[in-house]
């Protein structure tokens, strides 16, 4: 098993890098010209590039056939929904406060697995809940002025849809493999971005179209390495990796768009951070619980 966790960990680590690199190459395509349209658009093109050309070379077409179509259609609605509002955040606001907005998905996750799945929920979980918003709290600052309000809201949406597609996820990935997920995803989400592009598409510069090229093969490598991630390693033990974003988004923030954390962002996302760690950690203790349980109810 340990020779399987540690390339899970460096897939999660590689997923994190392509994510902070994407992240900034939206930002670099919306300064040469780019609507958040295209930018979508250019997203979900160039994943279901990447993502066909994988099945093509390795399992074959006919292995992402699916009897959940419909299934697959909700969750491209609310997974480019929240898309959409994620990407907004990362234009309104510094890479590195969106970045660390975004770590408040597992805490939307821990709200909706209570209320939807009826998920057992103790006062560890509820009580990081408290504690992570409270660090969102920290980090916008109500009132203050160091980034704008708007930006914290695309940002927090975006989490909140996040939050919905894991759930979706986990509905769906009872009988679908990971890699059709992410073709139909990326595949359906094409049909309405379309739409809305084709009327405005445009020209760009020869930067512009680069960090439009960008933007979608760094988020097909980013999919399909943080899926992977997952195949051949435990949530508890992978998931942890992501917060490592941070560190990329300051030091891209900086080196690119000459911007540093404010004081407020370095002092609320240990406390968003330490909310996350610990609901994934009591989410690793529930499962064991439950493999304990029902392994010994199959001895009685």
């Amino acid at each position: 098993m340990n020779d399987r966790i540690l390339p899970a960990i460096g897939l999660r680590l590689l997923s994190v890098v392509f994510f902070a690199l994407m992240n900034a190459a939206i930002k670099l395509a919306e300064r040469h010209g780019a609507s958040v349209v295209e930018i979508l658009f250019f997203r979900q093109f160039g994943a279901a590039l990447l993502v066909s050309a994988v099945v093509v070379a390795g399992p074959g077409i006919g292995s992402v056939a699916t009897q959940r179509l419909p299934a697959h259609i909700i969750r491209a609605i609310v997974g480019l929904s929240a898309m959409a509002m994620t990407f907004n955040g990362i234009l309104a606001l510094p890479l590195a406060e969106a970045t660390t907005i975004g770590f408040t998905v597992p805490i939307f996750a821990t709200i909706l697995g209570a209320a939807v799945l009826r998920e057992p929920t103790g006062k560890w979980r509820w009580g990081a809940v408290v504690v992570g918003f409270v660090g969102v709290l920290i980090v916008a600052r109500p009132g203050g002025d160091h980034f704008p309000l708007r930006g914290a809201g695309f940002a927090l949406a975006g989490a909140f849809g996040t939050a919905c597609v894991t759930i979706l996820l986990r509905q769906i990935g009872k009988t679908e493999a990971a890699l059709t997920t992410v073709f139909w995803f990326s595949l359906l989400s094409l049909v309405p971005l379309s739409v809305f592009y084709l009327p405005i598409a445009q020209g760009h510069d020869a930067a512009g179209w680069a960090a439009l090229a960008a933007i979608g093969t760094l988020g097909g490598c980013a999919q399909i390495a943080m899926t992977n991630s997952l195949r051949l390693g435990p949530v508890s033990v992978v998931v942890p990796m992501d917060y490592s974003s941070l560190l990329w988004a300051t030091l891209l923030g900086w080196l690119l768009f000459d911007t540093l954390p404010a004081a407020a962002t370095w002092a609320g996302a240990p406390v968003i951070v330490a909310s996350g760690l610990v609901i994934v950690w009591r989410e690793a203790v529930r499962r064991r619980q439950e493999t304990l349980t029902a392994s010994a109810g199959e001895l009685a």
